[in-house]
């Protein structure tokens, strides 16, 4: 991390050293090194009684981030309470906070799943989002995006990182450069998505065709050119939801992420519907979603409708008469 030099507390060479070893181990650690600041900023704050890191100091700095949400102020104290358990390693007299004090964690948000459907309702609104001289591909741009969130379950950011040259028309394959946890990945696409593919990248060379291959795929020529954001993504999708109605049960348009929670849900339904050993399979889809493990994969597996009745049937055709076998025997018993 660049700024590590800006860090001025009593705590500053821990937290350094802190951060070196945890890079060194192959962790990226962006997010804890930007927190970590945050809080060596606070301690020579003059708000703060100490520049070191103490009980009095931990709360005054817990109580300076009222305007976050729980779960957030939650996770920048566990991120605290990690580095000061990486001291008391070295010094058993230094502060650990005690987790119980935190405050609790928000109820998780339930993804919205996308149907078929409703990507088809999605796409068909496309048309109505203009194109412009700053943007002459807004509209093409917008349907490229839902059509690769939903149907490859790609991060917001990877999909806002993908260059022109990444698409490799010979193996119809997307290349995911080094993502989280420090992966790059091929990701094979279906034909029809290839095709999505293609078409875009003819207009995309018929709008300017002097660019080179290696600009943001989802290029916007203002200010010079340069990638579209996760701004422009959220604003546009959310213009889809509203012409096409939808909303979760609270009202709210769904998330970007959700396309990733459809992803998952829906292969695992295709699969049950295929008759695939699932079990089987599951690590292909977690190599395929970027995780470094199952574990991580199983976050996005809810077991919702239509999923529910698709897994229990799959269990009832294998098993179903053993249970009934068990329950004859109960019953004779």
């Amino acid at each position: 991390m660049s700024s590590k030099e800006s860090f001025q507390s009593s705590v500053a060479a821990d937290m350094r050293d802190y951060i070196s070893l945890k890079q060194t181990l192959g962790c990226r650690f962006d997010t804890t090194s930007r927190i970590l600041l945050r809080l060596d900023h606070f301690l020579c704050c003059p708000a703060s009684p100490s520049t070191d890191l103490t009980e009095e100091t931990f709360r005054l700095w817990g109580e300076s981030m009222h305007s976050l949400s729980s779960t957030t102020k939650r996770g920048r104290m566990n991120v605290a309470r990690n580095f000061c358990l990486y001291r008391r390693r070295k010094n058993n007299t230094c502060f650990v906070p005690d987790p119980t004090q935190f405050p609790k964690a928000s109820t998780p948000v339930q993804p919205y799943i996308f149907c078929d459907v409703e990507i088809a309702r999605l796409l068909s609104y496309t048309d109505r989002i203009p194109d412009s001289v700053r943007s002459p591909l807004r509209q093409a741009a917008t349907r490229l995006a839902v059509v690769l969130l939903y149907t490859t379950g790609l991060r917001r950011g990877e999909l806002l990182a993908l260059r022109a040259d990444d698409y490799d028309r010979a193996t119809q394959t997307l290349l995911i450069r080094a993502s989280k946890f420090h992966k790059s990945r091929f990701l094979p696409l279906p034909d029809d998505v290839a095709e999505e593919v293609e078409e875009f990248l003819k207009r995309h060379a018929t709008a300017r065709p002097a660019i080179t291959t290696d600009v943001p795929l989802l290029w916007n020529p203002y200010c010079g050119g340069r990638g579209y954001t996760g701004t422009w993504l959220r604003a546009n999708l959310r213009i889809l939801f509203d012409l096409a109605g939808i909303r979760k049960s609270n009202g709210r348009p769904p998330r970007i992420h959700d396309f990733r929670f459809s992803f998952a849900v829906n292969t695992l339904v295709r699969w049950y519907r295929n008759g695939t050993d699932v079990g089987a399979k599951l690590p292909y889809l977690s190599a395929y979603m970027g995780h470094v493990s199952i574990l991580s994969t199983f976050h996005y597996l809810r077991f919702i409708e239509p999923l529910a009745g698709l897994a229990s049937a799959a269990f009832r055709a294998h098993y179903g008469a053993l249970v009934e076998d068990q329950a004859t025997d109960e019953e004779e018993a």
